[in-house]
């Protein structure tokens, strides 16, 4: 007998249609998987025949074809155990219900249990969207998929009782649907910005990079506290509204990094990997691509320490993203397309030991060993990078005094005071940060006047800027115009955004 169950297949952050199709013939006892599986999709036969079995039903003796239509996507994973066992259930006629407006995803364990499985939002949006009333899923996963409205979460813990409830045996009771607003909450940070001590300028940069989603990259030697400012712009960055949060967690859930008892990344991504990484950790890949580190800093901070140890082929792939903000991923299979808007920090010396521009310790490099370390950064790159600040060496009388800095708290407030600026002005746009308008959109929102338009001839004159750095440098004066709530941005604000580009002046 022939039987078919509605399934899908994660293939980037969407979902492609699977339908399983059974059928049951007379013949040699065998099963068959078609439809282009992988070695864990061509495993499951042996994990739904004991699931099956040892939830008491019969498996069948006879032949077992299993199609994965369309044949040509690359089916991969666990998460087809459950519509495969539903499948040989109903063509046995074991199971007499009506699936066609239901959706079946999830691993099997032995025993007939089911496991958590990942992309599980991804997949009950899908279901939503294609209409489907049902979507049923290993119950671990409940919390998750609830969070999508407009479709009934069937939550199963095993497979036996899965079948009584399609034989309206023993029903079960659909998920309660849970609001996106209720886990998002405020984080409790380790670090503060009032921990660190002096650097008012770094603090003044680091605020403007959060208001408007720039990217920064800080330079100066050992021990000056460079990476403990990094670590404190989450704690100023404002919360993550609705859709923030579900796109991130989309990512986290396909990465399989998302907890099992955390349904909703409500806090922004501070991502951090080493100067050993790969190109693919980085960007992401893999022969079934995966988000890399830059995916998974989406809508948060993408934190890169000791920027020149990181070999120049890996870093020049972060140059599409921070233009675009996405990153396309190109295999055999076909093409794949993650977010990737995240804000770069990046931290350096000024060369490899350190104190070349500390006035008080002698720097023991040669010129041509500090040319070569610096220009392990491609000027490109350097281009794609908003502010650039010195952070110089503390002196004792602020490391020492007892008055404390300014809170994380009080610094959050204004940054939120200007993204709901920047929310307002974008309102009607696919955007919401400063950092993330195009040339169209400087031209319509940051327009200057006069002794405003003088100033930045000159500086583009005088320092041969790149057309990328003229409006990086509007899109920074606007957002300097944003913290002072001025409508319009003024020559002050041109004048500061200037300060933060680099001081060899060659980008």
């Amino acid at each position: 007998m022939l039987s078919k169950v509605n399934s899908c297949a994660v293939i980037g952050l969407d979902c492609e249609p699977v339908e399983v199709e059974l059928d049951i013939t007379a013949g040699l006892g065998g099963i068959t998987v078609v439809g282009l599986p992988d070695t864990a999709v061509q495993e499951s036969k042996e994990r739904v025949r004991s699931a099956i079995k040892n939830s008491g039903y019969q498996y069948p003796t006879t032949r077992v074809t299993i199609n994965l239509a369309p044949a040509d996507i690359k089916k991969e994973g666990p998460s087809y155990d459950l519509p495969i066992a539903v499948g040989i259930l109903t063509a046995s006629e074991q199971v007499n219900a009506d699936l066609k407006d239901s959706l079946f995803v999830g691993e099997l364990a032995l025993n007939g249990s089911l496991r958590h499985t990942n992309g599980m939002l991804p997949v009950a949006i899908y279901a939503k969207a294609k209409g489907y009333k049902e979507l049923y899923i290993p119950k671990v996963n409940e919390k998750e998929a609830s969070l999508v409205e407009g479709i009934d979460i069937i939550p199963v813990d095993n497979l036996l009782e899965l079948i009584d409830h399609l034989n309206k045996i023993k029903i079960i009771e659909p998920a309660k649907i849970r609001d996106v607003d209720d886990f998002i909450e405020d984080t409790d940070f380790t670090v503060d910005m009032s921990y660190v001590k002096g650097q008012e300028h770094v603090k003044r940069a680091i605020e403007i990079a959060a208001s408007g989603g720039h990217n920064i990259l800080m330079s100066g030697p050992p021990g000056t506290g460079k990476t403990l400012i990094a670590r404190t712009v989450p704690t100023i960055l404002p919360r993550m509204t609705k859709e923030e949060a579900l796109e991130v967690t989309k990512i986290y859930s396909i990465a399989g990094l998302l907890p099992h008892d955390k349904p909703l990344i409500s806090a922004r991504p501070f991502r951090t990997p080493h100067h050993s990484a790969s190109a693919p950790s980085l960007v992401g890949g893999g022969q079934f691509p995966k988000p890399g580190e830059i995916s998974l800093a989406h809508r948060g901070i993408l934190f890169l320490d000791e920027l020149p140890e990181f070999p120049r082929t890996v870093l020049e792939n972060l140059r599409q993203p921070l233009e675009d903000g996405i990153i396309t991923i190109g295999r055999a299979q076909g093409t794949l397309t993650f977010p990737a808007k995240f804000s770069l920090i990046a931290s350096m010396n000024p060369c490899p030991c350190g104190y070349s521009t500390d006035p008080d310790r002698d720097c023991s490099c040669s010129p041509t060993q500090i040319i070569k370390y610096q220009k392990k950064i491609s000027g490109p790159l350097i281009d794609r990078i908003d502010l650039h600040i010195e952070v110089p060496r503390i002196k004792f009388e602020k490391l020492s005094e007892d008055e404390p800095a300014e809170s994380s708290k009080s610094i959050r407030e204004r940054v939120e005071k200007a993204r709901g600026v920047q929310q307002e002005r974008f309102k009607d746009k696919k955007i919401i940060s400063n950092s993330e308008m195009s040339s169209q959109d400087v031209k319509e929102l940051c327009k200057i006047s006069g002794p405003t338009i003088d100033i930045l001839r000159t500086a583009v004159s005088q320092f041969q800027l790149s057309a990328r750095s003229y409006y990086k440098i509007l899109k920074l004066a606007r957002t300097i115009a944003d913290l002072e709530e001025k409508e319009n941005i003024e020559s002050a604000h041109v004048a500061e955004a200037l300060q933060y580009r680099p001081r060899n002046n060659v980008v």
